[in-house]
């Protein structure tokens, strides 16, 4: 495509920059929220958006594979296929953004009203801005741009807008996986659900995830005659300082692709256990999250926690469960050097005059479901880093800077 051409759906798209910014008011006050998060689903939002896409920028089809929940009142979640033909079908390039959003939280956190859009000093406020509405919006005015102008698509260009990818993706991206056959293996796939503000990582691998519970149990009594009983607390925390250094020691390798190179293992959340200072608690629950690196079996490292348990009940009298929270192999990464990176990496250096960074990240986003059957998906977007965040904001440039960037790569040859 010629210098020329692109600078004509530049321009275009810089025209739309106030219509960009009353799409977002507009989605905004749609709060699309899944039932595990307290709301009806994302049937409404998905209907309007449907509304504006035929309206807007003229699908040559768009396609349903809702996902059955009896708990929303439509009766199903919503998932959408939007396509516009190009001369070649032999790939489409995807992007799959999602429409739900998680819900506000503490409202005095908020300098505005969530659902009810701000401008201010070139941001947009209001939740689902970022997450992932930046997802939503740069695809579809880059369309209505090439559209518009009349100029022809060297291929297929979609739009998969999915459901639940805020909890579970069980009735999102999983479910039209599994229910459709609508994605090639030769298609480019990219996801905007992370990125930098700069909009120059592009992220093809993810760490594993795995998330333990882990239960101590001894003996209550008072505080006063400890002899009396069997302090849980006490040979939790000796179980937290020894795990922290034979993690650390058996696990040691590093991966540059990954901003942290290592492996992290990192106690997090802890259950209350006695409500008085004067008691010995006989039972004490905390939590473990770690992101490992690909390679490293997920079960091994159970096992090493196990050992290490066992050490700890010997010498404490105490016992010790170890459940799974949650655990997620990696999924195979991405090829740096896959066509997808290539293209892409290509049209961030021509719109934003900048050298991509290729990435590994600590998990996890639903491009993961994708590599896992094979398909060479990436992450790539502009945001602030403040999504599921009070006073969530997007800088109205970005929206801009991307939609030109995936203008770029919809009309590569």
């Amino acid at each position: 495509m010629n210098s020329e051409i692109l600078n004509k759906i530049y321009e275009k798209i810089d025209s739309y920059e106030d219509e960009m910014v009353e799409l977002q008011r507009q989605l905004v006050a749609i709060p699309a929220l899944g039932p595990d998060n307290g709301g009806d689903g994302e049937t409404k939002k998905a209907e309007f958006l449907e509304g504006w896409m035929r309206k807007e920028v003229g699908f040559d089809s768009i396609d349903h594979y809702d996902a059955p929940d009896e708990r929303v009142s439509a009766g199903t979640r919503p998932n959408i296929a939007a396509t516009i033909k190009g001369a070649s079908s032999d790939r489409k390039i995807w992007v799959m953004a999602h429409i739900d959003v998680v819900p506000a939280g503490d409202l005095t956190k908020w300098d505005t009203d969530p659902f009810s859009l701000e401008v201010k000093d070139g941001k947009i406020f209001g939740r689902g801005v970022e997450d992932d509405h930046q997802g939503i919006v740069p695809p579809l005015f880059a369309l209505k741009a090439i559209r518009e102008l009349g100029i022809p698509l060297p291929f297929d260009i979609a739009l998969a807008l999915v459901s639940d990818e805020e909890t579970s993706s069980k009735h999102g991206i999983e479910y039209l996986l599994e229910n459709s056959d609508i994605f090639g293996k030769d298609d480019f796939i990219i996801v905007p659900d992370s990125g930098d503000p700069d909009g120059k990582t592009i992220e093809v691998a993810e760490k594993s995830i795995l998330w333990l519970e882990i239960k101590t149990t001894g003996k209550s009594c008072h505080a006063s005659e400890p002899d009396k009983g069997v302090n849980a607390h006490r040979a939790a925390a000796h179980l937290t300082a020894r795990l922290d250094l034979r993690l650390a020691e058996i696990y040691n390798q590093t991966d540059e692709l990954f901003d942290p190179p290592n492996n992290t293992f990192e106690p997090t959340k802890k259950e209350p256990n006695v409500p008085n200072i004067n008691t010995i608690p006989g039972e004490d629950i905390f939590y473990l999250d770690m992101r490992i690196l690909p390679g490293i079996e997920l079960d091994d490292v159970r096992n090493t926690i196990r050992e290490v348990a066992g050490d700890i009940e010997t010498e404490f009298n105490v016992e010790i469960s170890v459940n799974t929270a949650q655990s997620d192999e990696a999924a195979p990464a991405t090829p740096p050097d896959a066509p997808v990176v290539l293209a892409l990496s290509k049209a961030i250096k021509e719109v934003r005059n900048v050298d991509s960074e290729i990435i590994g990240i600590g998990g996890g986003t639903v491009a993961a479901f994708f590599r896992r059957l094979g398909y060479n998906a990436v992450v790539w977007s502009s945001i602030a880093d403040v999504c599921h965040q009070p006073n969530e904001y997007q800088f109205i440039k970005n929206m801009v800077d991307d939609s030109k960037v995936l203008a770029n790569l919809f009309l590569q040859e």
